[in-house]
C-alpha cells in the first residue's frame, strides 16, 4: 500500500506541527528543522515575509503594515491559508526543494480534533506540495518516540503537554485505549501570568516577557525556594514603563488554574482505564512529554495528585517528531497507527 514508483524517490518526512513550534523528521536523516509556528505577513498584500525564528522576533514589534501570527491555535489549524504557507516554506526548506518526486507526510494532530479539523491538515499538507498526507494521533507519536512498548499488551500513560493542548492517552498493542484532549497547555500557562500581573500589578507586559517568566521562576509545585526576577512592561494607570519585582510563589498561584486542568484531564482518563491496564500503569508510572513538562515540579505535582510513579521522556520537547519518522521507518507500525478506534472521555 505505501510503496510505489514515487515512494522509491520522494522523500518521507514526518511533521509535529505545534501551536507552538514546528519540528521537521526526514526519513534516513532525522530532525533537521525545529522553529516556532509563527509567520511574518504583509497586511496589505498578504506576502510572506518571514516564518519561524525569524517571525517569532517580529512579535509585538511590528509596524501597522506587517502582521506576526501563529496560524495554529489549540493544536489544530486558525488560518489556512497562513498554515499552508506555513508549511510549504517548512517542508522546502527541509528538502531544499520538491522537485518531480514530492514528499509523503505523516503529520501529528491532537486526540481529540474533529473529521473537520483533520481535513483541515490534510489539505494543508497537499496544498504545500505533499503527494500525500498522513495522520497519527500526537499522544501515540509521543509514545512511539519515548520508547513507550505501544505494541504490546500492556498498559503505558502518555502525558504529552504542548503549547496549545495537552493530550492524555493510554495505550496498548498498537492503539490508544483511552484519550483525553484538554485544550489547555504551555500557552494558557503563560496567559495566565500575563493575567495575573496585570490584574495585580496594573502592569501589562508581552508573551515573551511571560514566557520568560514561566520558565525562569515558574513552577507547577512548591520548590521551598523563593525565587525572584524584575519585569519590566506598561503601567496601565500612567502609560509609562514600570520595573516589578515577581516572585515564585505568585507565579505558582498564577498557574493553579491551568495546572488544575492538566491534572483533571490526566485523572479523568485514568478513571475511564481498564482494571487491567490501571494496573499496567501502576507498574510503569506515567510518562510525561512534551515543552510544558519541562515546567519544574510538573513530576512532584502528577505524582502528588495520582500516588503514581512519573518521570518525564529523555527528549520531551521532540518526542512527537521522533515518533513519527519511526512509524515511517516502519511500515508494518505504521499501518497499525495511523487509525486506532479509541473511547473519548
Amino acid at each position: 500500500m505505501f510503496k510505489s514508483f514515487f515512494g522509491r524517490f520522494g522523500r518521507d518526512m514526518g511533521i509535529d506541527l505545534g501551536t507552538a513550534n514546528t519540528l521537521v523528521y526526514l526519513k534516513e536523516k532525522g530532525i533537521i528543522l525545529q522553529e516556532p509556528s509563527v509567520v511574518a505577513i504583509q497586511r496589505d498584500t498578504g506576502s510572506l515575509l518571514a516564518v519561524g525564528a525569524e517571525a517569532q522576533a517580529m512579535i509585538g514589534r511590528t509596524p501597522g503594515s506587517i502582521i506576526a501570527i501563529r496560524p495554529m491555535k489549540d493544536g489544530v489549524i486558525a488560518d489556512f491559508d497562513t498554515t499552508e504557507k506555513m508549511l510549504r516554506y517548512f517542508i522546502e526548506k527541509a528538502v531544499k526543494r520538491i522537485g518531480l518526486f514530492p514528499p509523503r507526510i505523516l503529520i501529528g494532530v491532537p486526540s481529540g480534533v474533529t473529521e473537520v479539523e483533520k481535513r483541515a491538515v490534510i489539505d494543508a499538507g497537499q496544498q504545500a506540495g505533499a503527494r500525500e498526507v498522513l495522520l497519527i494521533e500526537e499522544p501515540m507519536a509521543a509514545a512511539i518516540g519515548a520508547g513507550l512498548p505501544v505494541n504490546e499488551a500492556t498498559g503505558s500513560l502518555i502525558v504529552d503537554i504542548g503549547g496549545g493542548t495537552t493530550e492524555v492517552a493510554v495505550i496498548s498493542l498498537s492503539g490508544i485505549v483511552v484519550s483525553q484532549s484538554a485544550r489547555v497547555a504551555g500557552d494558557e500557562m503563560t496567559e495566565s501570568i500575563t493575567q495575573y500581573v496585570k490584574r495585580h500589578y496594573n502592569l501589562m507586559i508581552g508573551e515573551r516577557t511571560s514566557e520568560h517568566v514561566k520558565r525562569t521562576i515558574g513552577s507547577a509545585y512548591p520548590t521551598g525556594v523563593e525565587d525572584k526576577m524584575e519585569v519590566r512592561g506598561r503601567d496601565l494607570l500612567t502609560g509609562l514603563p514600570k520595573t516589578i519585582e515577581l516572585n515564585s510563589h505568585e507565579v505558582l498561584k498564577a498557574l493553579s488554574e491551568p495546572l488544575a486542568r492538566v491534572v483533571e484531564a490526566v485523572r479523568m482518563t485514568l478513571d475511564h482505564t481498564p482494571p487491567e491496564l490501571s494496573a499496567d500503569i501502576l507498574d510503569r508510572g506515567i510518562v510525561l512529554a512534551g515543552g510544558g513538562s519541562l515546567l519544574k515540579g510538573m513530576e512532584e505535582l502528577l505524582h502528588e495528585e495520582t500516588g503514581m510513579p512519573v518521570k518525564r521522556a529523555e527528549y520531551p520537547l521532540t518526542c512527537v517528531v521522533r515518533g513519527t519518522g519511526i512509524a515511517l521507518n516502519d511500515p508494518d507500525m505504521l499501518q497499525r497507527v495511523i487509525s486506532t478506534p479509541r473511547k473519548y472521555v
